[in-house]
């Protein structure tokens, strides 16, 4: 349920693509040179998250259901105002392969994507930071750690086997809160819808994948409760093969066999859970730097477009890509 801030923040959403679409393009485009010598001067941040968004390395071809820059799927809003905000700067001719929507296999050639596996060779997945309206909402906490109820909480749809299985081996448990309030659920798995703010009430707030990735994982490292799930299979602009068992979040066993075991380990432990909320709202903060994220942007574009052989590269910014600068 959206609250009306949330709202009204979505309404924002829209209103300034829809200015950018209708703004003259070519000012974009007129822009892109002086951004992207920028983005060079850049710490080896910057460089480091790109060349892991954008994984490859040899040159390549646009696959035969490439599409020109210009002309972008609309079907899905968000992903579609997301990718433009960038592409906008570079030709419109220029023939780009994605994939729109949750992503479980990397796709045969180079595609821009939301989300790709973490194992294996996923290169052919070029990460780009889409539908982030919905995946990159992180509000502030107010709430500290030890004023939270100690209890392990979560609520979600059961899209995904690992989810079910959360509930058969934790549901009854006296320090779990956990339940899916879809009315088309089993009797035994339903309970009440519960919002961000609610969850939050909580010290240990459950994180577990779904179509693809979890979408509460970046909420939920950004709060002051402790993330509890199994190691994650597929990453997104998040970087969630990046996040580190004992630093980040607590891990859990796949079958949830420990979830008792862990609750208990940080009650009695209030500071090292501590220390690892600290560390998990340090990885997120990143994510809020503007002009990070714009250079990051451009820059996995600008890759892309240079391997598949669409534009010539300015020698100064591929050292910067490349690591040679």
């Amino acid at each position: 349920m959206a609250t009306l801030q949330r709202s009204a923040q979505k309404l924002f959403y829209y209103a300034r693509n829809v200015v950018r679409d209708i703004a003259p393009q070519a000012l974009f485009r007129r822009r892109l040179a002086g951004l992207l010598d920028q983005a060079r001067f850049s710490d080896g941040s910057v460089r480091a998250r790109l060349n892991h968004y954008n994984r490859l390395q040899d040159a390549f071809s646009p696959g035969p259901d490439a599409m020109p820059a210009s002309r972008l799927p609309t079907d899905r809003s968000m992903y579609y105002y997301d990718l433009k905000e960038f592409i906008r700067y570079f030709d419109p001719d220029l023939l780009v392969d994605l994939q729109f929507g949750d992503i479980i296999r990397v796709p045969g050639v180079p595609s821009i994507v939301k989300a790709r596996p973490i194992a294996g060779d996923n290169r052919n997945g070029v990460l780009f930071k889409l539908n982030k309206f919905r995946h990159f909402h992180m509000p502030a906490d107010g709430v500290a750690f030890a004023d939270k109820l100690p209890v392990a909480v979560w609520r979600g749809k059961l899209n995904n086997p690992i989810r079910t299985l959360l509930l058969q081996a934790a549901r009854d448990l006296p320090f779990c809160d956990v339940g899916t309030p879809k009315p088309s659920a089993a009797p035994e798995y339903r309970k009440p819808y519960l919002s961000i703010d609610q969850q939050r009430r909580y010290r240990y707030i459950i994180s577990l994948e779904g179509n693809d990735v979890a979408t509460n994982l970046k909420w939920i490292m950004s709060s002051n409760s402790l993330c509890l799930m199994p190691p994650p299979t597929s990453e997104t602009w998040f970087a969630e093969k990046q996040i580190e068992a004992n630093v980040h979040y607590a891990p859990l066993e796949p079958d949830f066999s420990d979830i008792a075991e862990r609750v208990r380990y940080f009650e009695r432990h209030p500071t090292e859970a501590e220390r690892i909320v600290a560390a998990a709202n340090a990885y997120c903060r990143k994510f809020a730097d503007e002009r990070a994220e714009q250079a990051i942007s451009l820059l996995v574009l600008y890759k892309y477009f240079v391997l598949s052989g669409q534009i010539e590269p300015d020698a100064q910014v591929w050292r910067f890509i490349s690591g040679s600068a």
